[in-house]
C-alpha cells in the first residue's frame, strides 16, 4: 500500500460546508490525520468535525486576520502544529462584468483571495520555521479560461493561483509546499439544487469523461497533493475537469 505520510499530522481545512469542504474533511481523516475544521458558520464547523472523529471545530471570519490566527492558535491547542492547510472557501458573483458594482467586484476578490492571504500568513512562518508544511488551494478552471458572467470570481482565482507560484517559491527553503487544485464543474450540493436532470446532462455530454466531479474526486486530489507522495511538486495547480480545459474547439463530427 502506498503511504500518505499523512497519519499523525494535523491538518487545517478551512470552509468546510457541503460539497468540496466535508469531502477534503473525509479524505483526510481517512488517511489519518487530525482535522481542525474552520468555518464562517460554527455549526457547519461541528458537523464537518464530527466527520473526522477526533475532529476540531473552530469558527471566525478567513477575511479578518485576527480571526483566522485565533482559529490557528486554538486548532494547535487541541492537536499541534498545523501541518497541513487546505484553503477551500470561495464564492462567485454573477452578472456581466461591466455591469458590476464596487462592492460586488470587492466582494469577489475577499471571497476568493483574501483568506488565502490570511491563512498563509498565519501559518507559513510556523511552518518554514518547524522545516515542513503543505498548503493547498482550491482555484478553479474559471482563473485558467474564460469567467463570462463571473468573472471577478475568476480574476480572483487567476491572482490566487499566481499567490500560489510565488509562495511556493518564497517558502520553498523552509521546506513548505504550496499547491492548488482547480476544479471544472463540481455538483455539490448548491449546484445540484440549481440544475434540473436536462441541464445535468447536457453538462455531463459537455465533458469528455461523461460526467462532472463529484465532491471526493477534488478532495483526493487535495489528499495527493498534501500528502508525502506530492513531496516534490510545488508552485503548481493540478486541473481536476474531466478533460473540459483540454478539448479540441471545433466540432470532430466527420
Amino acid at each position: 500500500m502506498l503511504d500518505f505520510g499523512l497519519s499523525g499530522k494535523h491538518a487545517f481545512v478551512a470552509g468546510v460546508g457541503e460539497g468540496i469542504g466535508s469531502a477534503c474533511v473525509r479524505a483526510l481523516a481517512a488517511s489519518g490525520a487530525h482535522v481542525s475544521c474552520f468555518d464562517l458558520d460554527e455549526g457547519t464547523a461541528r458537523a464537518a468535525a464530527a466527520l473526522a472523529g477526533d475532529g476540531f471545530a473552530c469558527s471566525g471570519d478567513a477575511r479578518r486576520l485576527d480571526d483566522v490566527r485565533a482559529a490557528i492558535d486554538a486548532a494547535r491547542g487541541a492537536h499541534g502544529p498545523v501541518d497541513v492547510v487546505v484553503d477551500v472557501i470561495g464564492e462567485a458573483r454573477y452578472g456581466h462584468t461591466v455591469d458590476l458594482d464596487d462592492e460586488s467586484w470587492d466582494d469577489s476578490f475577499d471571497l476568493v483571495l483574501r483568506h488565502f492571504f490570511n491563512l498563509a500568513r498565519a501559518v507559513g512562518g510556523d511552518m518554514a520555521t518547524r522545516g515542513s508544511g503543505a498548503i493547498v488551494a482550491i482555484a478553479s478552471v474559471s482563473g485558467l479560461r474564460s469567467a463570462p458572467r463571473h468573472g471577478a470570481y475568476g480574476a480572483a482565482k487567476a491572482g490566487l493561483m499566481a499567490l500560489v507560484r510565488t509562495l511556493a517559491v518564497e517558502l520553498a527553503t523552509g521546506g513548505v509546499r504550496v499547491n492548488a487544485v482547480a476544479p471544472g464543474a463540481v455538483l455539490t450540493p448548491r449546484v445540484a439544487a440549481l440544475m434540473d436532470d436536462a441541464r445535468r446532462a447536457e453538462s455531463a455530454a459537455s465533458i469528455p469523461l461523461g460526467r462532472l466531479a463529484t465532491p471526493d474526486d477534488i478532495a483526493h486530489a487535495v489528499t495527493f497533493l498534501a500528502s508525502d507522495l506530492a513531496s516534490y511538486i510545488t508552485g503548481q495547480t493540478l486541473v481536476v475537469d474531466g478533460g473540459a480545459t483540454v478539448q479540441f474547439p471545433l466540432s470532430m463530427r466527420a
